[in-house]
């Protein structure tokens, strides 16, 4: 049995088609109770014109000679074998894909001939008419059962006896784990890597995160190239999108990161008790300073403006917001400015920060570094329970 499309949501398998029937009119006597006979007798006799009615193409194996067997016993009970290699449409229903259970049915019966001339039985029972091989083998799949059945089909032309079996496959799991599953997880821990990196290193865990979303899509669009565009999410998109989920988020984790850096991304910071030297301590040293401009210096990442007077500010003027008493505010208030892009609060913030010139390991980190992993494994686990626990027709 094989190959199993799901693009095509077509199987093919390999299969040895046995009828029999009774044919009173080919009834003899004789020393044998049965004749093996050509198969070019079937043009004078009457035979079953069956039909698969979910074929999509078989064919009748020809090498050395055709593959038909013949054989009439002598109380004229008729015993017509062929080797066949059929190609049947299988819907799928991929809602669990990749942890996922099918059934490819196959159903053949009379074309021209009603339930009223023609009727289709099982020879052996519906439970020990279909055999398969011992050392069958699947690259993808596991056959885990094959119950029959016999149906009646009613169409403009009269009622028709068919019979229908379910090919029932259990999807193997080990490929996906290692070529989906596995390198998913591993691009989202790499993700979380940036929590440990330095908030001033704004290239280094930009890059990082987006690196990560490429990686990802990659991977997801090479999965989807074996798989029918379906109108729904299977599992695998489900998974996908919790990826994506935990990647994008560490980058928007890093945006409210960086908002609160108030040193080292490239903002100025105020240090009250430093002022540059003055233009004649300046002239002491040899340095050509116009008197009838502003002198510019810098000090720790900050830019201070010395005017014509003598008078020393930061950036260039007074400071535009007043330092509010309180050092501390509520997280709910911080979390607002930072959703507001308030830069009013973002320099009362730099303000405040440590005379040092050095930032202090953000809460958020912190924070990222205990909820994101957690997170992750809490969803896993509630992702694998669902769907190999359901992974039922």
């Amino acid at each position: 049995m094989g190959p199993i499309s799901e693009s095509d949501m077509t199987y093919s398998m390999d299969t040895y088609f046995r009828q029999t029937w009774r044919d009173d009119r080919l009834k003899f006597s004789g020393p044998y109770d049965q004749l093996a006979v050509s198969t070019m007798i079937l043009n004078e006799i009457w035979k079953p014109d069956t039909y698969f009615h979910n074929g999509q193409g078989a064919y009748l194996h020809t090498t050395t000679t055709p593959n038909k067997l013949l054989r009439i016993r002598n109380n004229g009970v008729v015993l017509y074998s062929m080797r066949l290699t059929i190609k049947a449409s299988c819907p799928m229903y991929l809602q669990r894909f990749p942890v996922d259970m099918q059934s490819c049915p196959l159903q053949f019966g009379s074309y021209a001939y009603t339930s009223k001339h023609v009727v289709y039985e099982w020879k052996n029972g519906q439970h020990n008419s279909i055999e398969t091989a011992g050392d069958m083998r699947l690259s993808q799949f596991d056959l885990v059962s094959t119950p029959a059945e016999t149906v009646v089909v009613s169409n403009n032309s009269g009622e028709f006896s068919t019979l229908k079996v379910h090919f029932v496959l259990q999807r193997h799991m080990g490929y996906f784990l290692i070529q989906v599953y596995v390198p998913c997880t591993l691009i989202v821990i790499l993700s979380w890597v940036s929590f440990w990196i330095n908030r001033e290193a704004t290239s280094d865990r930009v890059s990082l995160g987006i690196l990560t979303e490429l990686t990802l899509t990659t991977i997801s669009m090479d999965t989807r190239n074996d798989v029918p565009r379906v109108a729904y999410a299977t599992a695998l998109d489900h998974f996908f999108i919790m990826c994506y989920v935990f990647v994008t988020a560490t980058l928007l984790e890093f945006a409210g990161v960086h908002y609160f850096t108030k040193i080292g991304s490239g903002e100025a910071t105020f240090d009250a008790d430093y002022c540059p030297p003055s233009e004649d301590s300046a002239d002491d040293e040899g340095e050509d300073i116009p008197n009838n401009t502003n002198s510019m210096h810098y000090h720790s990442n900050s830019v201070y403006y010395r005017s014509h007077d003598n008078q020393c500010s930061l950036n260039g003027g007074a400071r535009e917001a007043e330092v509010s008493p309180t050092k501390r505010d509520s997280s709910f208030y911080k979390l607002l400015k930072c959703l507001t892009g308030s830069y009013s609060y973002k320099k009362v913030m730099i303000e405040r920060s440590n005379p040092q010139g050095v930032n202090r390991v953000s809460r958020i980190d912190r924070a990222a570094r205990v909820l994101f992993p957690l997170s992750f494994i809490i969803l896993n686990i509630i992702y694998w329970m669902t769907y190999t626990k359901y992974a039922q027709l």
